[in-house]
């Protein structure tokens, strides 16, 4: 009988044992569960903060707009090149091929035209804008002038970069001209109109 309550003792004391061993385990395991779910949260609430990215593959290049021209396993002929103001990018062999009015495809395309077959065979080249030319902003805005453009880029964002408002001007209700446009008519915007790069805002005084 004695021996028989010291083994149920004994069991007591490893099922305590294993126990206590499984809650030690189980509080970090607990709290690193949650570590690991929180960055996934702020990484969710971060990006659900971020404006909306505009679409610019259609983006035709011009005057200011800077890339780099990467003619695979040549590096004599790649670089980073600023289209001019004549609208010209003057590369390697090639000279000046007329950019303006392309879009990083069409140049990648005329770039590997110029090149083969006299120069090269079956060329394969890359086309990446570093740098876009500025966009313009003008009117009753605390700073106006020309700022770096980034994408993304919305009317509410070119007028912060600015300086604001001016307590002038017509909020509501602004005008852009936009760079590929060659009747440069002025269009309608709002607050969430996308900009893009070479674009002229204007934000009008408004009536009283």
């Amino acid at each position: 009988m004695g021996e028989q309550m010291n083994m149920q003792r004994m069991s007591r004391r490893e099922a305590l044992r294993s126990g206590g061993v499984g809650l030690l385990i189980g509080v970090p395991l607990v709290l690193a569960g949650c570590s690991a779910s929180t960055p996934s949260a702020t990484s969710d609430m971060t990006e659900s903060a971020l404006p909306e990215s505009k679409d610019i593959s259609g983006y035709k290049l011009g005057p200011g707009d800077r890339i780099r021209l990467t003619v695979f396993g040549h590096e004599d002929l790649s670089g980073e090149f600023e289209v001019d103001g004549s609208g010209n990018v003057s590369l390697p062999l090639i000279r000046d091929i007329k950019a303006q009015g392309l879009t990083v495809r069409e140049l990648e395309q005329e770039v590997a035209s110029r090149l083969s077959p006299d120069y090269l065979k079956n060329p394969s080249v890359s086309v990446e804008v570093l740098n876009y030319r500025p966009f313009y902003i003008y009117g009753e805005v605390n700073k106006p002038g020309s700022y770096p453009f980034v994408n993304g880029m919305t009317v509410v964002n070119a007028v912060a970069l600015a300086g604001g408002f001016t307590y002038r001007a017509r909020t509501g209700r602004v005008r852009i001209i936009r760079a590929n446009d060659p009747t440069r008519t002025p269009i309608d915007a709002d607050k969430d109109t996308a900009v893009l790069p070479g674009d002229v805002i204007e934000v009008p005084e408004r009536y009283f």
